[in-house]
């Protein structure tokens, strides 16, 4: 399906943002640069250099820890998860090796295990708040959030174990991707 078909479903002006459909009409589309949030299709925009390069500087340590223990898998910020009724797009995500599907043709119809998001400039934080939230409530086990601006990382467990990491601290996988640490300093260099 692309957008211009998506538009039957709008109940609104035919835009993407307000174009609605269920989550199992979104996972049969082939749309792609979306989030499937609350009935509405969100955009999702290429991102900054400074982005990427953060992405970069966690993906490289992280993927080489996992891949060297045999943990499991890391994938990118294209790869698309079922968060409850939701479809997500985590910049970087973490499935754990006996929860990988055999099928890795589609949209993981799990969440993962770690989800990280980078705020771009662009991002709401309440935005940002309620997607690590929705992530926690559909089973995702560990989400981190990296602000570029200040320089930290929010480390969401659940609704009420939140720790916020400075550039001193050191961010670790716990029981989620154990053994994996790095300081928060270096995420941002």
């Amino acid at each position: 399906m692309d957008v211009r078909a998506a538009h039957q479903f709008s109940s609104e002006s035919p835009t993407p943002e307000t174009t609605t459909m269920t989550v199992e009409e979104f996972l049969e589309s082939d749309l792609e640069g979306y989030e499937y949030v609350k009935g509405e299709l969100v955009p999702m925009p290429p991102t900054s250099g400074e982005h990427g390069k953060i992405s970069v500087n966690l993906i490289l340590p992280l993927s080489l820890h996992v891949r060297e223990n045999r943990l499991g898998d890391i994938y990118v910020s294209e790869t698309g998860f079922r968060v409850g009724e939701r479809v997500l797009v985590p910049d970087i995500a973490f499935l754990s090796a006996d929860r990988i599907p055999a099928d890795l043709s589609k949209v993981f119809q799990i969440p993962p295990d770690l989800a990280v998001e980078v705020v771009s400039p662009t991002d709401a934080l309440h935005r940002v708040v309620e997607k690590a939230f929705a992530y926690l409530d559909a089973g995702t086990q560990l989400v981190w959030v990296l602000e570029p601006r200040s320089k930290t990382v929010i480390v969401y467990r659940s609704e009420t174990d939140i720790t916020l990491l400075t550039r001193n601290d050191t961010l670790t996988g716990e029981n989620v991707v154990e053994g994996f640490s790095c300081q928060v300093a270096t995420l941002f260099e």
